[in-house]
């Protein structure tokens, strides 16, 4: 079916990801249709392309939706690390700026590292722990440099009914184990991808409109979670709670701290965002990430859900 000329039109990157996949689910009900190339039909590390596909597109907006996640695999492979989320970054923004276009980019709470007395603010120094989040900063770093049209939206913890996060891992482990053990000494706060989606549409709304009415727009960054702060072996029990509640195989999850559970990089100890600015700016008021779950197990185990989880697990 063709598009609804009155729509205004976004180019999605990394579209096969959870918040892509989300972003193209949810688009048509904020007014919006989508171009979604997947990676093998657009390579964000080539300048060629990238300009060619914006060309193609004539989009209202692009959203760059992709990253390079494997925070473990990127201590060993900075090379595609720094790429994905350094240098693509950068030749988005530059392709936009030159289309006259807004870009907005997702970025990660690794860009912090340390403990804080409070959730970090947007103008907070970034500090990050690892090639993950020091990537993710450059990636930053090289848009603004690039387009002063951005939006740079930080968001954490993410999970979703699709691909891999936190919440499918659990529900997998809980149909194979009595007991997880899981790190209790690092605190976030988990967002749901459809949330983020939602975020990105209502900010590209305000944006788009904003430039056609030759409005000025508050471009920068933005912090967006879901409300509420846990740790990560307060997140599996609630999984757990909700899992059980549904009629799925549910574990007991012991606490243990991070360095009973070593990995190649370093995650940080608290990085909860404080999002008092998108409330200011859009009246987005976030919902508790303890909601948010509900949601994503309701989709994960309806009736007869619990089989299909286990099938995509083995």
């Amino acid at each position: 079916m063709a598009a609804d000329p009155s729509m205004k039109r976004l180019l999605v990157t990394g579209a096969g990801g959870q918040v892509g996949t989300e972003l193209a689910a949810e688009a048509a009900g904020a007014g919006f249709a989508v171009v979604a190339p997947r990676r093998a039909e657009l390579d964000i590390t080539d300048e060629n392309a990238v300009a060619a596909a914006i060309a193609a597109a004539t989009p209202d907006a692009v959203v760059n939706a992709a990253a390079w996640t494997a925070v473990d695999r990127a201590e060993s492979e900075p090379g595609i690390a720094h790429a994905v989320n350094a240098r693509a970054p950068g030749l988005l923004g530059s392709a936009c700026n030159r289309a006259g276009i807004p870009l907005l980019h997702i970025s990660t709470d690794y860009v912090f590292g340390g403990m804080s007395e409070r959730p970090w603010r947007e103008d907070d120094p970034v500090a990050p722990l690892g090639v993950y989040g020091a990537s993710k900063a450059e990636g930053e770093a090289a848009l603004r440099a690039a387009a002063p049209c951005h939006i740079i939206l930080r968001t954490a913890w993410v999970f979703s009914p699709h691909g891999n996060n936190f919440v499918k891992t659990m529900l997998r482990l809980a149909s194979e184990r009595d007991e997880l053990a899981v790190v209790d000494d690092q605190r976030g706060s988990p967002t749901s991808a459809t949330d983020i989606a939602q975020t990105l549409l209502a900010l590209a709304a305000s944006v788009v409109d904003a430039r056609a009415s030759d409005a000025s727009p508050l471009w920068g960054t933005y912090h967006f979670c879901n409300a509420g702060v846990t740790s990560w072996c307060g997140f599996a029990r609630a999984i757990m709670a909700g899992a059980a509640a549904r009629g799925a195989p549910a574990a007991s999850v012991r606490p243990i701290s991070a360095a009973d559970y070593p990995t190649p990089a370093r995650r940080p100890a608290f990085s909860a965002l404080d999002c008092t600015k998108i409330k200011t700016v859009l009246g987005l008021e976030p919902r508790p990430w303890e909601e948010a779950l509900d949601g994503t197990l309701d989709r994960l185990l309806p009736a007869g859900g619990i089989e299909r989880t286990k099938a995509e697990s083995a």
